[in-house]
């Protein structure tokens, strides 16, 4: 079961004026389950994204680059579970283009207006036919508080949807911001497997919304690991629909850090709820590196002890082998760390320093924060005044049975 999270009531998701989302059940890959997703967007409203740096990215993401890079105006999302049309060449680039310009004729709309997306297994040909033939439902609900809908209808071996919202004053005007992530294996930034979408009803100028996206997904789904696996379909999408009321947010706005540290929050609130439901979790891990040289090098430090299968799966046993996590800080990349300077601490509780062991630690003390569902890591370099604080989870028995029935 996920570690303390649980699926938002719909009552909780709060509609953003101008964003308008429907649902289908089209059988992509399952029977009776919600697999076609449509989110319309009010005429004027910007559009950011940022993809997957994965070079064998699916075929979606090419076209949401390009339609993106283009300039068009984006008025809809199309996300598809159960097929990633990855690794699927030319034929998945027809496909994904079929469904654009399906999903545009029935919203009268040009193609590249269209933004598609998809989340599943890779390598097998997507069935375009099933999605668009789930189009026409989709519309036929289309609602702004159709959001726990919505996050359930991009769900795959998540075990509970994904969403926040928040309510912030900008000029004067109430301010909207909802979203809804997708996400439990195959979590490795840049960015996670997941699917993110984003929506404010404030006026942003399309440049203050490209530093919104990019500052937010460096505070958060950058900022997470499951497995260490980058896939070839992430996406986060930021939307603004303009329809609040207020003066247009610009980078220059005595409002802009309002803005974008509420969108941060809300990221990462999403970010950190994939890392609980990730595949077979029992343990939520915060790892916080400090004192570092630069950012770099503390990231270095943290993934090395985030993407260790030892480390992982000591966690889950509630074992204080903490000697793999010394191992992993001197394995990261740092050629000139002095370990002698360095802290180790779990939760509060000091465990080495000086090169080894702390005199004071007591091994049922770290076998006391182990057995906890939340547990702090932390290391102290003692090089410079950079931190970093990532997010993980253990390995239990699960994530392999999940993993090993996924095409099943």
């Amino acid at each position: 079961m996920p570690v303390k999270l649980t699926a938002p009531q719909a009552s909780s998701l709060l509609p953003v004026k101008g964003v308008q989302l429907g649902f289908a059940k089209a059988y992509v890959k399952k029977p009776d389950r919600k697999d076609v997703l449509v989110i319309k967007l009010a005429e004027g409203s910007k559009v950011a994204g940022v993809f997957t740096k994965n070079r064998f990215c699916a075929a979606p993401v090419v076209l949401c680059k390009q339609f993106l890079a283009e300039k068009n105006e984006i008025r809809a999302l199309l996300v598809n579970t159960g097929n990633a049309n990855a690794g699927t060449g030319e034929d998945g680039l027809r496909r994904a283009q079929q469904s654009c310009e399906a999903l545009a004729g029935l919203l009268d709309l040009n193609a590249n207006q269209i933004l598609p997306f998809s989340t599943g297994v890779i390598l097998e040909p997507l069935p375009v036919d099933k999605v668009i033939a789930g189009l026409p439902a989709a519309i036929a609900n289309l609602k702004e508080d159709n959001w726990l809908n919505a996050a359930e209808a991009i769900m795959t071996t998540d075990i509970v949807a994904k969403g926040t919202s928040r309510q912030i004053k900008l000029g004067g005007k109430d301010i909207i911001i909802t979203g809804i992530s997708k996400g439990s294996g195959m979590i490795h930034p840049n960015m996670a497997t997941m699917l993110g979408y984003i929506a404010t009803d404030a006026a942003v100028s399309q440049v203050a919304l490209e530093q919104i996206i990019h500052y937010a997904v460096n505070k958060s789904f950058n900022c997470i690991t499951v497995d260490g696996d980058t896939s070839t379909n992430d996406s986060l999408i930021v939307m603004a629909s303009n329809q609040a009321g207020n003066v247009e947010i610009t980078t220059e706005s005595a409002d802009f850090a309002v803005l974008r540290d509420a969108i941060a929050d809300v990221a990462i609130e999403l970010a950190q709820a994939i890392v609980r439901d990730g595949e077979g979790a029992t343990k939520f891990m915060t790892v916080t590196v400090e004192g570092g040289k630069s950012e770099q090098e503390c990231r270095k430090v943290a993934y090395a002890i985030a993407h260790s299968p030892l480390i992982k799966t000591a966690f889950f046993a509630s074992d204080p082998n903490l000697g793999r996590i010394l191992a992993a800080i001197g394995y990261a990349g740092i050629d000139d760390l002095d370990v002698n300077t360095l802290q180790l601490y779990l939760g509060d509780v000091l465990v080495a320093e000086n090169g080894g062991r702390a005199a004071s630690y007591l091994e049922e003390q770290g076998a006391a924060v182990m057995k906890e569902s939340d547990i702090l890591v932390r290391v102290v370099l003692n090089r410079g005044s950079e931190d970093i604080t990532i997010w993980t989870c253990d390995f239990s028995y699960d994530y392999v049975k999940i993993n090993a029935d996924y095409r099943s």
